[in-house]
């Protein structure tokens, strides 16, 4: 799941060398943190929450065909 998140925050910013993503379980739960430039927030982020909604579903979505359960947080 970090690859993904990854991969897709890469496509979407502008400093894609700044981009992190670490993943830690707790409670039988994976938390997917990313970490990206203030500058390309915004860009991660969308107009109202678009992209990290969507960001969030396909990663949730990709995570229910392996049984685990998914939270990615945008720092």
């Amino acid at each position: 799941m970090k690859e993904l998140v990854q991969t897709i925050a890469t496509a979407l910013v502008d400093n894609p060398d700044k981009v992190e993503t670490t993943e830690t379980v707790e409670n039988g739960e994976t938390k997917i943190l990313l970490h990206v430039a203030d500058e390309d927030m915004g860009k991660v982020i969308g107009k109202q929450g678009k992209i990290a909604r969507a960001i969030r579903t396909v990663t949730k979505a990709a995570a229910a065909r392996d049984n685990i359960r998914v939270n990615v947080e945008i720092k």
